[in-house]
């Protein structure tokens, strides 16, 4: 048994270039997973983050005006406002400037629901999931995305 690596630089190379030159074609799903990573070369220029500005979860103890269990959160991102209250119901919110538009939930694996807005930027989505979730709101031919909150 030779010992490895050889002690031959010539030999090294040699096993080198048969070990690259035999690997094959790249397979289809790096193929497919490096083109959505170049997609995003551009993303800071096309997307905006809205900040959480407010969150009701952190607000100090006796200063809530009820009891109930409705979380409220605002973000911010340029010239966007987006505000949510998010309960056992699910998530309710106002998009402002009020100029139509979408907005879509996502998690790691997805996006778990996706609305329009109404002229007064109203919008609703389903129950969360647990575990962090992004926001993403387009209106006005602008589009932010929120920070990752944990809404449950």
């Amino acid at each position: 048994m030779e010992p490895w690596p050889p002690v031959d630089d010539d030999r090294l190379t040699v096993e080198l270039g048969a070990a690259l030159w035999n690997a094959g074609g790249v397979p289809e799903e790096y193929l497919t997973a490096a083109r959505a990573a170049f997609a995003w070369r551009t993303v800071d220029a096309e997307l905006t983050l809205a900040e959480l500005t407010f969150d009701s979860a952190y607000e100090p103890v006796g200063q809530t005006r009820s009891g109930a269990s409705v979380r409220t959160l605002s973000f911010r991102g340029g010239p966007i406002v987006l505000e949510i209250e998010v309960s056992a119901a699910g998530v309710v919110g106002q998009l402002c400037p009020a100029e139509g538009g979408r907005v879509s939930a996502r998690t790691a694996d997805g996006t778990y629901d996706e609305t329009s807005v109404d002229a007064v930027g109203l919008f609703s989505l389903g129950v969360p999931p647990p575990g962090p979730v992004q926001l993403l709101a387009e209106a006005g031919g602008l589009t932010v995305a929120t920070d990752w909150v944990c809404l449950r």
